[in-house]
């Protein structure tokens, strides 16, 4: 007999003290207690990790949470074993007796929740201790992740319907705040769900507002951030979008005497914890972040989240805005909007997809400077072979490697090694008996002339510690195949890598041509945002955004 919602309440208010379930939670959990593959999108601060953790409570066997984020596991892991609950996780952050000891537990049983990785999922260590110890149902958190058209796509996430698949007949949850009708359907086909319940919980959030601010400067985004926080009271979120700005705006606050502190990927784990822990702890009054900042951080009394720059997507957008307010008291979202941002995600895009006519220019040029297989790591002379700029060339060169058609790394062990200095350069610096001469003298034996243009040396090689004291001294330059990039033979097809490529180039455009409409446009900005994710603003005047606002008054 299978547990009812009454069960999962009783387990909610012994672990979790909440009375009840929220309107979109109730729906999402009993579908999954009646044992149907279920994908549920619930906005941001709507209670989504609750519709696994409540039924893993009352379930049999251990529930097998994907998650794509290191730190959101540890903190999900380390809440729930807090609240009495057997929770575990596996990543690589664990040294390996570790790891088999968390497996252990899982085989015996006394798991409840285990979070993993989607391609640890995957190992067969993990699969053999699952099929032991006895797998309930799998949960995949954020799961726009699995889908190409979702704004954080994740290519690691694809494997998850595999592994699943050697389970019989196992139930999926998938959740995630941020999935249009299209990604809706892409998630369902690529996690292969079996007649799946798609319960949409409502994307209006009716207690936060909407607003843009028109800049011209960066002077203007900078005084109209620091009257936003001095007018509204309470905790603020500020969004960057690069590391460099971050640091800048957390610099001007802080001058400002409204004490702030950085978030961002490049910073020490340490230095990201504390800042989180400041803001967390309500130490400071803002935390200015790129978008690394959020995912599975639940303040609910931020009262305001500013971005700095404009999103790329309305779908980031949605997300960030929605930290706000999750305490359902009111809260304010506003876009600080630049005539340069539509243009720093056009680079972006650029950057991520590049154009076919690009790639075939750049791989044509990679086929003919090659030495062998083995490319040429100056991106600077192929993009001038090319015609095209170095940030295409690194750009092409991303794409070609997660397209399959060229590999980092070697397993031979061979050295690329160019000579740089004249024979008089040598003769007056380096000591003839010194080993730095010696190693030269020898690569001239077996290179000759040659090694001016630059040779490809197999083993045995020169001691990498001369080698690199030579290139220090720009006597030479080299490079070992453990850090080269060559062409795979035979060449992978490419046309229809190359669709593809342009339908996510142009479906990524399409959603910052989205983003930018609901910058620009004088409609309400409310109803902007439930349009684009399928839903109709109810009938009822909106109060919550400028432009509703506006018209109000001047009625």
């Amino acid at each position: 007999m299978r547990p009812t919602l009454e069960t999962a309440r009783a387990a909610l208010k012994r672990y979790f003290g909440y009375p009840d379930f929220r309107a979109g939670q109730v729906d999402v959990i009993a579908s999954v207690l009646e044992g149907a593959d279920t994908l549920g999108v619930l906005p941001t601060g709507g209670g989504k990790s609750l519709c696994f953790q409540v039924p893993a409570l009352v379930l049999p066997g251990v529930t097998v949470v994907i998650s794509p984020l290191i730190s959101l596991m540890k903190d999900q892991v380390d809440r729930l074993v807090g609240l009495g609950i057997p929770a575990t996780f596996l990543n690589s952050t664990l040294e390996p007796a570790e790891g088999a000891r968390r497996l252990e537990s899982v085989r015996r049983g006394v798991v409840r929740l285990l979070y993993v990785a989607p391609e640890r999922f995957r190992n067969p260590a993990v699969l053999d201790a699952l099929a032991t110890g006895g797998i309930g149902f799998l949960a995949v958190d954020e799961a726009h992740c699995i889908s190409e058209w979702g704004h954080e796509f994740r290519p690691s996430f694809r494997c998850i319907a595999d592994a699943a698949s050697l389970f019989d007949a196992l139930q999926v949850v998938a959740l995630t705040a941020t999935a249009t009708p299209a990604v809706r359907s892409d998630i369902v086909a690529q996690l292969r769900m079996r007649h799946p319940r798609v319960i949409v919980g409502g994307f209006d959030r009716p207690n936060l507002s909407y607003a843009v601010r028109r800049c011209s400067s960066p002077t203007q985004k900078r005084e109209a951030l620091h009257a936003l926080l001095r007018a509204e009271p309470g905790l603020a979120v500020v969004y960057a979008s690069t590391r460099s700005e971050v640091s800048r705006v957390t610099r001007e606050l802080n001058r400002a005497r409204i004490t702030a502190s950085a978030y961002h990927g490049g910073l020490p784990h340490r230095h990201r914890l504390d800042a989180q822990d400041a803001f967390m702890r309500e130490r400071v009054r803002a935390i200015v972040a790129t978008n690394a900042f959020g995912m599975g951080v639940d303040k609910p009394n931020v009262r305001l989240v500013v971005h700095h720059a404009m999103p790329g997507t309305l779908e980031a957008y949605y997300q960030e805005a929605g930290r706000a307010g999750r305490d359902g008291e009111p809260g304010r979202c506003v876009l600080l909007y630049g005539a340069d941002d539509r243009r720093t995600h056009e680079f972006f895009i650029r950057g991520t997809f590049p154009a076919a006519d690009t790639v075939r220019r750049v791989l044509g040029t990679l086929r003919e400077m090659a030495e062998g297989a083995r490319i040429p790591s100056d991106p600077g002379a192929i993009a001038r072979r090319a015609s095209v700029t170095p940030t295409e060339v690194a750009a092409v060169l991303r794409w070609l490697e997660r397209a399959g058609v060229i590999r980092r790394g070697g397993t031979h062990g061979a050295v690329h090694v160019r000579l740089m200095a004249l024979p008089s350069r040598i003769a007056a610096e380096l000591p003839p008996s010194s080993p730095e001469r010696r190693v030269l003298r020898a690569l001239w034996r077996r290179a000759g002339a040659a090694l001016l243009d630059g040779v490809l040396l197999a083993p045995p090689q020169p001691p990498l510690h001369t080698l690199r004291a030579l290139r220090a001294r720009q006597f030479v330059d080299f490079e070992s195949d453990a850090d080269a990039a060559w062409l795979v033979s035979p060449a992978p097809p490419l046309e229809a890598a190359l669709a593809r490529l342009g339908r996510r180039r142009a479906a990524e455009t399409a959603k910052l041509d989205r983003m930018v409409e609901y910058a620009e446009t004088a409609r309400c900005r409310r109803a902007t945002v439930l349009a684009y994710f399928g839903e109709r603003r109810s009938s009822a005047p909106c109060t919550g955004c400028d432009n509703c606002q506006t018209a109000s008054v001047t009625a």
